[in-house]
């Protein structure tokens, strides 16, 4: 199994490639390194044509020009476009200038692109600002011609800070970036620009990433199938866990019952919803493997759930906001049990939300998870910036492993640790599956002990769920998918 893939900031970047030189790596080798690798990958992915290569003014540039002395001698046709004058070039950049036997024109010169394939190495990922006027002509010029671009790093006009794209950003088709994916990488709207995204060793040591406690991840297997639970042949299904889903009134009964039976299937060992006497006959009727359980009352709830050793509580879907799941939210929060909080169990205090963190953060055994869409979210916290900052800042504020949605969900832990999620697919977004998720995540947190990895092996598993299913997803589906999804997980 590799190692959890690591994603970096800019200054972290920048930082791992000044530690690779003082472990012994020269810069000139890194800068020889990343431009081979992209010519590889040209050479891999193109039949050999005429290349256009925009270079800019720093080491995005200077990797265009080494881009351009391997395609060169692979008998490749090159033509060159600088933003800026070469004569300028400073450092490992101008090192590779002189290193390439190719005239270079002026981008502002640029003319009619007659090349059927252009590698944008103009600016990186710590680009800021907009791009210059003779950069947005060049890149509508390509894209009226329907050309496909290789972008180095990053497409130019894209923040790798925070996946923001100005006026004129290209589209790439092929994005190459070096030793680890940028949060710009995997957020929107930088997503739509970056195309197939390939990650490339340039030879920057594990130590010079090790040295910088690395907090944020890319949410695949490597970084939590280890801490998935793996079945006994001598156990029974308490052993795997005994997880309660905390049902609304007759008219919302379908998002417990969506919940319920995700997590039954996501591995929990037994599921009961617990609902009121009056809706007792409508949740029995509809479900065969979930048990059922009326209870009236919150004191009746605290015995129950010490009675039957419950692992995890999961309230908010279909409950309603009122005085009842307040109720059971603290009590849930105040039992051994972990706890998952979605939907209404948020809602209810969007008033007053210190109250419910106060709660969770005086919480002596067991964890709690919390799974906001952005509407929630903006409900109970009040964080400016990023999904990454504000997700980060609610989990330490909170206390709570804090799982906020989106196209790419990101998952925080109250320590900083955080991962961001790509996998999910546009048809992912459909009534009831965010109900589905919080099921998975409570049968995972059932029988596991790290919150923050069975809260993205929960979110990745919801997404890959979508991915095989396909177009015309509904939410009764995903549970359908889980089986698959943990057997492919088993043989890895």
């Amino acid at each position: 199994m590799r190692a959890p893939a690591r994603v970096l900031t800019v200054p972290e970047m920048y930082e791992a490639d000044r530690l690779a030189v003082g472990c012994g790596v020269s810069s000139l080798s890194l800068m020889e390194n990343a431009g081979r690798s992209i010519a590889e990958e040209i050479q891999r992915n193109w039949t050999r044509c005429p290349v256009l290569i925009l270079c800019g003014p720093g080491n995005n540039g200077g990797d265009g020009y080494v881009i351009a002395r391997y395609l060169l001698e692979a008998s490749w046709p090159v033509r060159i476009a600088a933003f800026g004058h070469t004569s300028d070039l400073s450092g490992d950049a101008s090192v590779m200038f002189g290193q390439c036997a190719v005239d270079v024109v002026s981008l502002d010169e640029l003319g009619d692109v007659d090349e059927k394939l252009v590698v944008d190495a103009l600016f990186g990922a710590g680009f800021k600002g907009d791009l210059p006027p003779e950069a947005r002509a060049a890149f509508q010029k390509i894209s009226l011609a329907g050309l496909d671009l290789v972008a180095v790093d990053v497409p130019s006009g894209v923040c790798g800070a925070t996946g923001d794209v100005v006026e004129g950003t290209p589209i790439a088709s092929l994005t190459v970036s070096f030793q680890c994916p940028k949060v710009g990488h995997l957020f929107y709207p930088a997503r739509a620009h970056i195309g197939k995204l390939k990650i490339k060793d340039i030879g920057i040591p594990d130590q010079a990433l090790d040295l910088q406690n690395v907090s944020l991840f890319h949410n695949t297997p490597e970084l939590w199938l280890e801490s998935l639970a793996t079945l006994s042949p001598i156990g029974h299904k308490y052993d795997r866990g005994h997880a309660a889903v905390v049902g609304g009134g007759i008219s919302s009964s379908g998002a417990a019952r969506i919940a319920a039976r995700a997590a039954l299937r996501a591995s929990a060992g037994a599921v009961t919803v617990v609902c009121k006497p009056s809706a007792l006959t409508t949740y029995a009727v509809s479900l065969e493997a979930v048990m059922v359980e009326s209870i009236s009352d919150e004191t009746a709830f605290e015995s129950w759930i010490a009675a039957r050793r419950i692992g995890t509580v999961l309230l908010g879907p279909g409950n309603g906001v009122g005085e009842r799941t307040r109720a059971f939210v603290r009590t849930a929060i105040n039992s051994e049990a972990h706890v998952v909080l979605d939907a209404d169990a948020l809602t209810e205090f969007q008033d007053d939300p210190e109250v419910l963190f106060r709660l969770i953060r005086e919480k002596t055994t067991g964890s709690v998870v919390l799974t906001p869409h952005e509407a929630e979210f903006s409900r109970i916290f009040t964080i400016e910036g990023t999904a990454l900052v504000r997700c980060r800042e609610a989990a330490k504020r909170s206390g709570a492993v804090v799982i906020l949605k989106g196209a790419t969900t990101v998952i925080a832990e109250p320590t900083g640790n955080a991962a961001l999620n790509t996998n999910a697919p546009p048809w992912l977004a459909t009534a009831g599956s965010g109900d589905a998720l919080a099921g998975i995540v409570a049968a995972l947190l059932t029988e596991g002990e790290d919150a923050f990895k069975s809260a993205s092996a929960a979110v990745w598993m919801h997404g890959e769920a979508a991915n095989i299913f396909g177009r015309g997803l509904i939410a009764e589906d995903i549970e359908v998918q889980i089986p698959k999804i943990l057997e492919k997980l088993a043989n890895l």
